[in-house]
């Protein structure tokens, strides 16, 4: 897994490499500078309050966590999956170790079966809203051009995502009872503690979905805000289109990004999408009239913004984890100080 992973990130920045000197290195970046420095910050705002309105997806499905806990697990989840050299899966181990991460602040931690339930229920209900937004897409892409060689493999790339969201939720509700069988019949082979531990966290786990599957209407809350995220991100892409000086409608826009949108979530495996991103947008840009040379720019100021986002985040994370650690081994050292404290009289009395 590791050398596919190392494999697919050197082709995707061949690819980014290919199609730069294509279009033109001069080109490319003279498209990327028609933007300007206030033109980039203004994105980054608006890629800001789309983060937000992902954290207010997530609050909906699980308001007995805070809001500011659930924006930054996720934003750190998504920094990981975009600026570490890691697939999505990646990102979902550091998202569910910032939501279960014990915060000073905080009166109880939260324990990783908690955390690893709302992670896989957030990316469900994201998956929800992502599928009506490719189908939305895929409708306005056949309506602007209808002869597009992509419309039919999202279409059919949608569909199989329903059926693996639909396999998903189903796993999530009976996956527990999956994982406890098979505990049972390796029994032989695990020790005792192990598999009382794996059953347990199994049990825990099982617990935590069926009482989030168990309320539907914060489920369809969440999904429909989702909905309304994955909007809000083509009109970021719409946004950064004017800024460029160039021209398009936002039905245009929603086609381009949920298709993809649905382009990148196949391509999973690969990190960060590289070289996927890109073909997307100049395949799709040419469809509205848009140059090469100006998708090839959007994709980079895509990615720039999320790097502009996502660097600060996780070295802010790395340096908060590093202060948790240094705050938990300082209570170690004093709860452990009073049990020395006796004998230390007791030497002191004798002496």
């Amino acid at each position: 897994m590791k050398k596919l992973t190392i494999l697919l990130t050197l082709l995707g920045l061949a690819a980014i490499t290919a199609a730069m000197a294509w279009n033109g290195f001069d080109s490319v970046v003279a498209a990327v500078s028609r933007i300007g420095i206030a033109g980039f910050l203004l994105t980054i705002l608006a890629q800001l309050a789309v983060d937000a309105v992902l954290g207010c997806a997530w609050y909906a499905a699980f308001p007995s966590m805070t809001y500011r806990h659930l924006m930054v697990a996720r934003m750190i989840r998504d920094a990981a999956s975009t600026c570490l050299p890691f697939s999505q899966l990646g990102g979902i181990v550091l998202g569910i170790r910032a939501t279960s991460r014990h915060h000073a602040v905080e009166t109880s931690s939260i324990e990783w079966p908690e955390a690893a339930c709302a992670n896989v229920v957030d990316i469900t209900t994201e998956v929800l809203g992502q599928i009506v937004f490719i189908l939305l897409a895929v409708t306005l892409l056949a309506v602007g051009s209808a002869s597009n060689p992509l419309v039919k493999p999202v279409i059919i790339g949608a569909l199989l995502l329903t059926a693996g969201a639909t396999g998903f939720i189903w796993t999530q509700q009976r996956g527990g009872m999956a994982v406890k069988r098979t505990v049972r019949l390796l029994g032989k082979h695990i020790a005792g503690q192990w598999q009382t531990t794996v059953m347990d966290g199994a049990g825990t786990l099982q617990d935590w979905m069926e009482r989030a599957w168990s309320r539907p209407g914060r489920i369809s809350a969440s999904a429909a805000i989702h909905l309304v995220g994955w909007i809000c991100s083509a009109g970021v892409l719409w946004l950064t289109v004017y800024l460029m000086g160039a021209s398009l409608s936002f039905p245009d826009a929603i086609a381009i990004e949920g298709v993809t949108c649905g382009l990148m979530s196949a391509s999973f495996l690969v990190p960060a999408a590289l070289g996927v991103q890109e073909g997307a947008y100049m395949t799709l840009g040419h469809a509205f009239g848009l140059d090469a040379s100006l998708c090839l720019a959007l994709s980079l100021l895509r990615r720039g913004r999320e790097i502009s986002i996502g660097i600060p985040m996780l070295v802010w994370w790395q340096f908060s984890e590093m202060r948790a650690l240094k705050t938990r081994t300082a209570q170690t050292k004093t709860r452990t100080l009073p049990d020395r404290l006796p004998d230390a009289l007791t030497d002191t009395t004798e002496g």
